[in-house]
């Protein structure tokens, strides 16, 4: 799932300082998991926004949506009316859904409310770990389901550095060293020969270094 975090309060403020009526748009799915864009913490902006602005001695009129999901055209289609009365849309979706938004809604500001952080997965209640980057060109095969673009911290594909310590890693000793995992994953599965396969220099034009990205299926196209 995709992980967010909400914008400080003071940075929201200063982006709708030009506008009187706002349509907030929370999401249904990844950012309502991770508590930071469903429908609460829609209706808590909401409200914050609105206490701020009295406090100022001004107004302002804020309409709040929650739809499935912002990242796609069907349920974008849903904000139409709504969209038409504001002079501003505030997403707390992911990047992914502001910029769905700005291209349904191209005559209105679409504007972020939450930081999107990473791909991960719950630990536990309330914390979450970056599990994916969305390189491009997956390993997982190789290294036990355990990806080491994402959790290792110098981004070692081959295997340990030199500074690992008894399992734990160089950069930061409190983290356990990702390939230490790998080894004892794979060791627990009889798969220790996956790590004598030289994993080949990455092609970095699949990942966001290598510009846009843009992915099409052949077999859904016309």
């Amino acid at each position: 799932m995709i992980i967010a975090e909400r914008k400080p309060f003071k940075e929201i403020q200063e982006m709708l300082a030009d506008y009187d009526k706002i349509l907030l748009v929370g999401c249904g799915t990844c950012v309502t998991v991770c508590y930071a864009g469903g429908k609460k913490e829609t209706a808590v902006l909401a409200s914050q926004l609105r206490i701020a602005r009295k406090l100022q001695g001004k107004k302002i009129e804020t309409v709040e949506a929650i739809i499935e999901r912002q990242c796609e055209w069907e349920f974008v289609e849903e904000l139409k009316e709504k969209a038409e009365e504001c002079q501003a849309i505030l997403s707390l979706g992911c990047g992914a859904g502001v910029n769905t938004l700005a291209e349904r809604f191209k005559d209105i500001p679409v504007l972020p409310a939450l930081n999107t952080r990473f791909i991960g997965i719950p630990q536990e209640q309330g914390i979450w770990e970056e599990k994916c980057v969305a390189c491009g060109n997956c390993i997982l095969h190789l290294t036990g389901g355990i990806c080491p673009v994402a959790r290792c911290s110098k981004g070692l594909v081959n295997g340990p550095c030199e500074g690992s310590r008894e399992g734990k890693c160089e950069v930061d000793p409190s983290l356990d060293c990702v390939w230490q995992i790998i080894y004892d994953r794979l060791k627990a599965l009889g798969r220790l020969s996956d790590l004598e396969k030289i994993i080949p220099l990455r092609d970095w034009s699949k990942s966001a270094e290598g510009g846009f990205r843009k992915f099409s299926r052949e077999d859904m196209t016309l």
